[in-house]
């Protein structure tokens, strides 16, 4: 049952995808990156709540929640939920987006930096060839365009 996994996976890259595309070919690509923002986080929180109650999940008690519960909870809403993407909103409404959508591989560079930082994970030969990898990937995607004759365009001082 891996396969479920790995279509989900796929569904979610398609998902952010066409994100991306309503962002850009949109009304939204006009909008304050906050109300895009507002948009996005009230249709997730309404359909992630739904999705909750026709699974039947069971919810903790908000007392029983410890306090390095709440900090996560609350680094979650605040750094990842609201300000990483009004960040990306902002991005997205003033730069290409392919450019833009090139950094998001740099994800799973920094989760497994900080894998390898806080818990102390091993960093071996092939994880970090693959992180060089993306990361001269996300380069060459962003790298200033080559002038007509193969000499890169000098830059006034």
């Amino acid at each position: 049952r891996q396969w479920v996994g790995d279509a989900l996976g796929i569904a979610a890259a398609v998902l952010w995808g066409l994100t991306t595309l309503v962002l850009r070919g949109s009304r939204l690509s006009n909008a304050l990156p906050e109300k895009t923002l507002l948009y996005q986080l009230a249709v997730s929180g309404l359909a992630l709540t739904c999705a909750s109650a026709l699974h039947h999940e069971a919810w903790p008690a908000l007392a029983s929640l410890s306090a390095l519960t709440w900090a996560h909870l609350g680094f979650q809403v605040v750094v990842v939920s609201f300000a990483s993407y009004l960040v990306w909103f902002w991005l997205m409404r003033h730069y290409p987006a392919t450019r833009v959508a090139a950094f998001t591989l740099l994800t799973p560079v920094l989760g497994l930096l900080a894998g390898v930082g806080l818990l102390g994970e091993p960093l071996t030969p092939r994880i970090a060839m693959a992180l060089v990898a993306v990361c001269a990937g996300t380069w060459l995607i962003n790298r200033p365009p080559r002038a007509a004759g193969g000499n890169r365009p000098q830059r006034a001082a």
